[in-house]
C-alpha cells in the first residue's frame, strides 16, 4: 500500500483524469462560442442549458458510480465512461440544433461522473492511511491542469481555424487515446478496497446511510 509503492499504477491514473479535464476544458471554452456564433442562441439561460444537463447527470453518476464500483470493478467503470464520451464531439460536430448540443452533454456527464470518480478511488484505494488527502489533491490537480491545458489548446484552435470542426477534432483524439491507456496501463484497485477496514464498515451501510454520515454526520 502506498503511493510510492504503486506509483507505476498512479502515473496513468493522474495521465487520465488529466484527460477528462481536458473534456471539460474543450466544453467550456467552445461551446458558449459555438452557441452564439452557429445557432445565434442570445438567452444566457438557453446558452448555459448545456452546463445545467451535464451536472444533473454528472451528479447522479457521481453518487450512484461508487456503489457499482465495489460490484463490478473500478477499472470496467472507467473504461464504460470513456465510451460514453465518444458520442460527444460527434453530435456536437454535426448537431443542427443547440438541442442537440445540451443532449450531447448528458453523455459528458456520464463520462466524467465515471472517469474522474474512477481515478479518485483508485488513487485513494492504494494510498496508504496517511496519504489519502494527498491521493486526493493529486487526483483534482491532474484534472483541472487538463481543464486549463485544453482551454488554452482549443481557444487557440477555434481563433485560427473557427470554432467547428478542428476543435473537435482535438477532442476525438483525447477520447480515443484515454480508452487505451484504461485499458492497457491501468490496474484493477477494489482489491485494495476490499483488504482495507474500512470496506467492511462500508458494507454495513445504505447509500442514504452514507450521505446521512458525511454530509452532516462527520
Amino acid at each position: 500500500m502506498g503511493i510510492k509503492a504503486n506509483l507505476h499504477h498512479v502515473i496513468p491514473q493522474v495521465l487520465l483524469v488529466f484527460f477528462v479535464g481536458m473534456t471539460v476544458g474543450l466544453e467550456r471554452n467552445v461551446v458558449p462560442i459555438l452557441g452564439k456564433e452557429v445557432f445565434g442562441v442570445a438567452s444566457f439561460s438557453v446558452l448555459f442549458s448545456f452546463i445545467v444537463s451535464f451536472g444533473v447527470v454528472k451528479a447522479f453518476m457521481n453518487l450512484f458510480s461508487s456503489v457499482w464500483a465495489d460490484r463490478w470493478g473500478r477499472k470496467n467503470l472507467l473504461i464504460l465512461g470513456w465510451i460514453a464520451a465518444i458520442p460527444v464531439p460527434l453530435i456536437i460536430l454535426w448537431a443542427p440544433s443547440w438541442f442537440w448540443v445540451a443532449f450531447a452533454n448528458v453523455f459528458l456527464g456520464i463520462n466524467q461522473g465515471l472517469t474522474w470518480t474512477m481515478t479518485q478511488t483508485s488513487k485513494l484505494d492504494m494510498a496508504s492511511e496517511g496519504e489519502r488527502g494527498f491521493a486526493a489533491g493529486l487526483n483534482e490537480w491532474g484534472g483541472y491542469l487538463g481543464v486549463a491545458a485544453a482551454t488554452m489548446i482549443t481557444g487557440y484552435l477555434a481563433a485560427v481555424f473557427g470554432v467547428r470542426p478542428v476543435p473537435f477534432y482535438f477532442g476525438l483524439a483525447v477520447i480515443f487515446i484515454a480508452p487505451l491507456i484504461s485499458v492497457g496501463l491501468v490496474k484493477e484497485t477494489l482489491p485494495y478496497a476490499r483488504r482495507s477496514s474500512s470496506s467492511e464498515v462500508s458494507k454495513r451501510l445504505g447509500v442514504v446511510d452514507v450521505m446521512k454520515l458525511v454530509s452532516w454526520g462527520e
